[in-house]
């Protein structure tokens, strides 16, 4: 059986006989002037026309004096069709094919024409080497263990165009959403990645050590707090779109890095930003998928029309029959180990061991919010859920009529939320009073609990216009795309191997 190795050492042998012949097996410079997409969608403009073409080695068929070689670049895929030629300098005839396999990557120039079958070829009787390939690609029946392919993400995308297809898609939904946001009226401001504090989320920070400073700090968890400084600072209408840090587990829904949205809006409420939101959803939908109906998740989502609002505590009520401002803690409980017992983790030890930790240590506050999210799972959506008790949300709001809930907003589509926004808090005396309650939780172990900013709240205290904030992940484009969260990214962290 022939091996990876042999594979590479005979190719070794090539490229030592082409150094041999003073061929430069990787040169700086391609000529190449055409794109495959232009020869195949321009034919009959092009049909006799001299062009140069460049990309991977598909296939090679060679008998004797005549050849077929199959060349993709990121357009399409072309077949250069070779007769009798003769390799002079850099560039090898239809004799010294055989010192070129699929993978290589050449160009050639030569004369746009159909072939006897009818096909559209490139006449040529030369080919130049661009790079030579060390390594065969395997087959796309031969390279479909998930592992390997995520290991190996470059050779993934050649194997299986459609992955590189999703990462077109993934920059279009990004491009859609500033697109949106630009057209709205906002301004993109990057900010920083690295913080002193970390806070606009409940989450585990990652930790690292800055050595000019001789100081730890934290890969923001949020685009929060700078962004609120910036309207602090005057301006009305901002965004950020980057990279986030979790420090979490891996699941379909869940990656500790992920590119991540969000945006406020001085002088406006919670109200103003369901109805700017949902706007942006289905525009973003439109533009990267053409369409607003999908099937995910064993759900049929449509997005079209007005979506309802419901209040969280009136589906707890409906659902459970719990009270949210009068939790049972042990009917919380009980909730939560009947769902464990009937879920496909009833017998993983490691999740029963997680469940145990949260009941025994978890707030009241995180006892609802894991009995919400049983009923988030089997939410078809779309629809708004409004109204989130206090204690589940530190930045917002309240609700002047009823000071137990914020203005709070969260879009549920196909069992998840689709992004979270509310009304934010600039009272310094409320916003401090909230970060010190976080903080106390914090401190007793909670390590999701949002740190003390005292930096934050002294820009409160120079004051900050009401105004609308909002962010989601790129957990909308995974589930729109109807993939898990590290078939969704380009390059999933994945455990090294030797």
């Amino acid at each position: 059986m022939t091996t990876l190795a042999d594979y590479r050492e005979e190719r070794l042998k090539k490229l030592g006989e082409l150094k041999a012949r003073g061929i430069n097996p990787y040169p700086s410079k391609s000529h190449r002037d055409t794109k495959i997409k232009a020869v195949l969608n321009d034919f009959e403009k092009l049909q006799g026309s001299t062009v140069t073409i460049a990309g991977r080695i598909t296939t090679i068929r060679s008998f004797g004096k005549l050849a077929f070689i199959k060349v993709r670049d990121y357009t399409g895929e072309v077949q250069i069709f070779m007769t009798d030629g003769e390799s002079t300098g850099d560039l090898l005839g239809i004799k010294d094919i055989k010192l070129l396999d699929t993978g290589d990557f050449i160009e050639a120039t030569g004369k746009v024409e159909k072939s006897k079958t009818g096909e559209i070829s490139v006449f040529a009787n030369q080919v130049r080497l661009l790079t030579k390939a060390l390594r065969p690609l395997p087959g796309r029946d031969g390279f479909t263990n998930k592992e390997e392919r995520f290991r190996r993400r470059y050779v993934d995308m050649n194997v299986n165009l459609e992955v590189r297809e999703r990462m077109v898609r993934r920059s279009k939904f990004w491009q859609a959403t500033r697109d949106f946001m630009n057209k709205h009226g906002f301004i993109e401001i990057n900010t920083p990645v690295l913080e002193l504090t970390t806070g606009g989320a409940d989450a585990t920070p990652f930790v690292t050590h800055m050595d000019a400073l001789d100081q730890d700090y934290y890969l923001r968890i949020s685009h929060e707090l700078p962004l609120k400084r910036l309207l602090g600072a005057g301006f009305e209408k901002v965004y950020d779109i980057g990279p986030r840090f979790r420090n979490e587990g891996v699941d379909d829904e869940h990656l500790p890095e992920h590119i991540a949205f969000e945006s406020y809006a001085a002088y406006e409420d919670y109200e103003d930003g369901m109805n700017l939101y949902e706007e942006m959803i289905k525009y973003v939908a439109k533009e990267t998928w053409g369409t607003l109906e999908f099937d995910v998740g064993g759900f049929h989502i449509n997005l079209d029309g007005k979506w309802p609002r419901i209040k969280y505590a009136d589906l707890l009520k409906e659902k459970f029959n719990v009270d949210v401002f009068n939790p049972d803690r042990e009917k919380l409980k009980q909730i939560l180990l009947d769902d464990f017992k009937k879920s496909s983790d009833k017998n993983d030890k490691a999740a029963k061991k997680s469940l145990d930790h949260t009941l025994e240590v978890a707030s009241d506050a995180r006892l609802i919010d894991a009995v919400w999210k049983i009923i988030r799972k089997t939410s078809a959506g779309p629809y708004w859920l409004v109204e989130e008790p206090l204690a589940l949300s530190p930045l917002a709001k309240v609700v002047p009529d009823n000071p137990k809930v914020t203005q709070r907003f969260h879009p549920i589509i196909a069992g998840t939320e689709m992004g979270n926004g509310y009304s934010e808090l600039n009272d310094p005396l409320d916003q401090l009073a909230r970060f010190e309650e976080q903080q106390a939780l914090r401190d007793a172990g909670d390590t999701e609990a949002q740190m003390l900013d005292q930096d934050f709240v002294e820009m409160l205290e120079y004051g900050m216009p009401p105004a609308c904030g909002w962010g989601n992940s790129e957990r909308n484009f995974w589930l729109l795309e109807g993939v898990s969260g590290r078939e969704g990214v380009p390059f999933p962290i994945i455990k090294p191997t030797k």
